[in-house]
Formats: C-alpha cells, sequence, structure tokens
C-alpha cells in the first residue's frame, strides 16, 4: 500500500510545462506560478543594506490548497507539484488511500511511516465522517511540526469539509486546524474533459455492447460485469484495493445499468470510477445511461460535487 503512494499513470509524466492553463481563466496561470514556487527549495533571506530594512517576506504556510470545480487540472498539478519538489521521501495518494493505511497499520504506525517525510500529497481531500476528521487532523498536524510539506486537492473549500454530511459544527474546531494549515489557492475554469464530449454517457444496445467487447478482447484482458453484481462486490472489498479489481483490464464492460438509490453504495461507485479513471479504462455499458446513474436527491445533497465528477469522469470513459 506504501508503494503505491505515487501519482496514478495517468499522471506519472505531469509536469508544470505539460500544465496548459486556459486563458480565459487567469487563475490558473497564477495558481501554476504559486506551485512553481512552492515546490522550488526556499531561497535565503533578501539581506538588509545601510540605511535600509530587508523587504519583510509574507509567512509561508505549510501546505497548498488546490479548491476548484472537477476537470480544471488540479490533479495534474498536484502530480506536478510532486515531480517538482527535490525530495527524498515524498508520497501522492487520494485521501481514502491515506485513512485505508490508518486502518491498516493503526495510526501511531502510519505516523511513524510518514515523519521525515518531506511531501505529502493529497488528492481529493473529503472528510465525510467525524472519525476521518479527528484522524487527518492529527496526522497532518504532526507530520506538519516535523517539517512536511503539504499539498492537497478538493472540490471544497477546507472550512466548509464536511458541510451538508454530518454535524459539522460539532467539529469546526477540527476543521479550522486543519484549514490553517493550508493556502487556500482558488482555481476557475470549466471542465476539460466536457469540452471534447456532448456531455452524455451513452448506453449501448446489447449486439453493440458484444461487439465492443470482442474487439476489444483480441489485443488486452477486458471485463464483462452486470452492474448489480458489481455494485455488490464492491461492498464487500475495501475502497483502497478496488485499483486491484482492474490491475490487468484494458476495458470494463457493464451490464444492465440501473439508476443509484443507495448512497453507500453510490459512494463505492464513485471510488471505483476514480480508480478507472486514473487508469484511463475505457467503460462500454447497457440500460440506464452511466452520466444519468446518480438519483436526483443525491445530486442535490451534502455529496453533490462528488458525483458530478464522477458524472464527468464517466462520460469520458464511456465516450473514449
Amino acid at each position: 500500500m506504501v508503494a503505491a503512494l505515487v501519482p496514478p499513470p495517468q499522471f506519472e509524466a505531469a509536469t508544470f510545462d505539460s500544465y496548459r492553463p486556459d486563458p480565459e481563466y487567469p487563475s490558473q496561470l497564477s495558481t501554476k506560478e504559486t506551485l512553481i514556487a512552492f515546490s522550488s527549495p526556499s531561497g535565503p533571506a533578501p539581506k538588509a543594506r545601510l540605511f535600509h530594512r530587508a523587504k519583510k517576506q509574507a509567512e509561508l504556510k505549510p501546505g497548498v490548497y488546490l479548491d476548484g470545480g472537477f476537470g480544471v487540472g488540479k490533479t495534474h498539478l498536484l502530480a506536478a507539484v510532486y515531480h517538482a519538489t527535490p525530495a527524498r521521501r515524498k508520497y501522492f495518494g487520494s485521501f481514502i488511500e491515506y485513512t485505508a493505511l490508518v486502518g491498516a497499520l493503526g495510526y501511531q504506525k502510519t505516523v511513524e511511516l510518514f515523519r521525515g517525510s518531506q511531501l505529502l500529497c493529497i488528492d481529493e481531500f473529503e472528510l465525510d465522517d467525524p472519525g476521518d476528521t479527528m484522524v487527518m487532523t492529527r496526522m497532518l498536524g504532526e507530520l506538519v511540526s516535523g517539517g512536511t510539506k503539504l499539498a492537497a486537492t478538493s472540490n471544497t473549500p477546507p472550512n466548509a469539509l464536511g458541510e451538508g454530511r454530518f454535524a459539522a459544527q460539532d467539529f469546526m474546531r477540527e476543521i479550522q486546524a486543519m484549514s490553517d494549515r493550508f493556502q487556500t489557492i482558488r482555481i476557475d475554469g470549466t471542465d476539460y474533459r466536457q469540452r471534447a464530449v456532448d456531455g452524455v454517457a451513452p448506453a449501448l444496445t446489447a449486439d453493440a455492447y458484444e461487439r465492443e467487447l470482442a474487439d476489444a478482447a483480441g489485443a488486452q484482458a477486458v471485463s464483462d460485469d452486470v452492474f448489480g453484481e458489481l455494485i455488490a462486490h464492491l461492498a464487500r472489498v475495501h475502497p483502497s484495493r478496488y485499483l486491484r479489481l482492474i490491475t490487468d483490464v484494458g476495458l470494463i464492460g457493464l451490464r444492465d445499468v440501473t439508476q443509484l438509490d443507495d448512497q453507500s453504495a453510490a459512494l463505492r461507485f464513485v471510488a471505483f470510477v476514480d480508480r478507472a479513471y486514473d487508469a484511463q479504462l475505457p467503460i462500454r455499458a447497457t440500460g440506464h445511461s452511466l452520466s444519468d446513474v446518480f438519483s436526483a436527491e443525491m445530486l442535490a445533497g451534502g455529496y453533490r460535487k462528488k458525483y458530478l465528477r464522477a458524472v464527468s469522469r464517466l462520460i469520458a470513459l464511456t465516450t473514449s
């Protein structure tokens, strides 16, 4: 699990040079420049001259937090930070991977594992329950006090994490403590995936589905599962292990997709979609359109941004 804490294959070569800011949104370029400075070793403080005081430098926080909608390049920039930071010990993982590590090793062993590391990158930062709030706040606090720098992405500003999902007011002290460790950087823009697709995940006929899978199977391994059976299986596997389910797969086939009405099942499917998107695996499906897999009630709730990000990724994967 620790060896896997590196950028996913899609971003294993991501750099600041390969990030293409949208000129219509100046915050993308300014964010890139800020992160280049964050990734560079700190230079010496300016020296004072006779009759002149040295210019006071702004106090730098130990972390940067990229806040923005889905598809504006946050993960690309986070991976660029990872690659550009000259550090012997650095880690890159999704929020769920770090919490899974705590569950597997225990809190203290996880802290000791990361203690002394120069950089911790956390993608898809979410605080969906009070337990995760307490664990991540404590762990990041201990690591920052030891000199570890933090970089994170999310669709939610750090002072709004947990909002609409649990009694956030009961944990405001912990959430605020976490927020204080980050410089929040807002990235504006439109979802780059939507620039090349029409916004609908196609649902294939049974015959078209069989042809697509048969064609793909000639060159690679493909999966072929009934949607409901996949959802049931995901409930029996920890989300940190979803990547293993698709490690040797070149295309994912889903039969008889239905709209999800159970929030826990929907969130597990979101985590699965994230891993499929990281691996850039095409998806072919029959039944209900995957762009409409989450109910209107879900899209109006506290996980709205997470579901919309998953829909965006599903559209990209079903049209690739």
